[in-house]
């Protein structure tokens, strides 16, 4: 059976998937740091690595995000939202929505029985709606990204933030710690925030279990909390929430080929 790679080089991180006949064999993700031919080339090479393959054993590769248009090798295009949906229904076949909390953008998709997407709601650019937004606020804190949502859940009065704006969240942000209040509850009201944004998305939908979140949102534990209790469903996680596109660009690239 053909090697098939997937490959995701997004605008923060870039991920890279081995597959064989429907089973994942190795994947990677590092930062992708500004140069997407670079980022391509060393995660794919790291997941190869993992596969204990070379890239002469590839047959085909399948590629989605902002930086794929730089990769360097031969590949096929897919669409973001194709590849998210047909990812996810590969690690949770009863997935009927799924929330994506991506570096530039959120989005709602509703998934078919089949893995298909029957309809897609995506947030606006502001970095205020996606998990872009957890990052400044992180710089700003000087917390790792990794601990905001151990912070989160130790939160006993969660900030109020007054906007939806990611440039003047940044602001308040700092005005809050300036005022003394505690890194917990300023990042639990971050999580309010953004949670309250991606929800109000999802109630313009009709939308049906179960439901999945991935994207670097689905790896902070206090907003995929937040995010249970304001949309009062219970959110099913991957094991690793970046590689859900990777691993759908890998598929419909075998499907396509067939």
């Amino acid at each position: 059976m053909p090697y098939i790679a997937g490959l995701d080089i997004g605008s923060a991180q870039s991920k890279a998937v081995i597959m064989q006949n429907r089973t994942l064999l190795a994947y990677s993700t590092r930062p992708t740091e500004g140069n997407f031919t670079q980022s391509a080339e060393d995660v794919l090479k790291a997941a190869l690595e993992k596969a204990k393959l070379s890239y002469a054993s590839i047959d085909l590769i399948g590629a989605l995000g902002l930086g794929a248009v730089f990769i360097s090798y031969p590949f096929t295009k897919i669409s973001d939202i194709s590849c998210q949906s047909r990812g996810t229904h590969f690690l949770f076949p009863s997935v009927r929505t799924l929330i994506e909390v991506g570096n530039q953008a959120s989005k709602i998709i509703k998934v078919t029985a089949a893995g298909k997407v029957s309809d897609c709601l995506v947030s606006d650019r502001c970095a205020a709606g996606s998990s872009r937004v957890l990052q400044i606020i992180a710089k700003v804190l000087k917390v790792d990204l990794e601990d905001m949502g151990a912070l989160s859940l130790n939160s006993t009065h969660p900030v109020k933030f007054t906007t939806g704006c990611a440039v003047f969240l940044e602001t308040e942000a700092i005005s809050r710690v300036a005022e003394g209040m505690s890194k917990e509850n300023i990042v639990a009201g971050l999580h309010q925030t953004l949670a309250a944004r991606i929800s109000a998305m999802a109630l313009r939908m009709r939308l049906e279990g179960d439901y999945v979140i991935t994207g670097g949102g689905a790896k902070d534990g206090g907003l995929v909390k937040v995010m249970e209790a304001k949309m009062g469903q219970r959110l099913l996680v991957p094991e690793e929430p970046l590689i859900t596109g990777a691993i759908g660009a890998a598929l419909i690239a075998f499907e396509r080929n067939n």
